[in-house]
């Protein structure tokens, strides 16, 4: 049995963690500045929620087509439990932001604009009321998707440096040599 992702798994995962991350650092700096760098902030963010929702699209594909290596036989039920949880919130999250943003955007009115000429269609009808509720999803979206990435961290590095199992090194960008002493088994998704 496979105990690490594919090599364009693992890529596109660190391909995604780079982009998330600078997404939510540049969503932090786009609601604190009225400096004049704020549009380009603004054209960043739009460019990178698209790349993302496309990218979470392409993961799906990619783990449907190649599935996931098989978990350490001795992980606890609620491990087990928790890992599942995660990784459904975060693919929601990945899907869900970009989606809100862009809803948000056509239900306020403004134009979507990727790059240059390129523009997508709205959405979601303009409404101012559905543009305040959507604006407060994607804040507390936002949030939660902050949480859910320090969540995530933190876990890798547990199975990294305390349980020492292959849990990070299946997903580390590096193929590991080492190979822990655990059994593994097929835990059904």
């Amino acid at each position: 049995m496979r105990q690490s992702y594919t090599l364009i798994q693992r890529s596109v995962h660190w391909l995604m963690a780079v982009a998330i991350l600078a997404m939510l650092f540049i969503g932090i700096g786009m609601v604190s500045t009225v400096a004049p760098r704020y549009w380009s902030l603004i054209s960043t963010h739009k460019l990178l929620g698209i790349a993302i929702l496309l990218l979470a699209f392409t993961r799906l594909g990619l783990r449907a087509r190649y599935g996931a290596p098989v978990l350490a036989a001795d992980l606890p039920p609620p491990m087990i439990a928790g890992a599942r949880a995660s990784h459904v919130l975060l693919y929601v999250l990945m899907i869900a932001m970009p989606l809100i943003g862009w809803s948000m955007l056509s239900a306020g009115g403004y134009p979507i604009v990727v790059y240059g000429p390129i523009h997508l269609p709205p959405i979601a009808p303009h409404n101012d009321t559905l543009y305040t509720i959507l604006r407060f999803a994607h804040t507390w979206g936002a949030l939660l998707f902050f949480a859910a990435i320090l969540m995530h961290i933190a876990a890798a590095l547990f199975h990294a440096l305390v349980r020492r199992d292959d849990v990070f090194s299946g997903m580390a960008p590096w193929k590991s040599r080492r190979r822990s002493a655990n059994t593994y088994s097929r835990i059904a998704e």
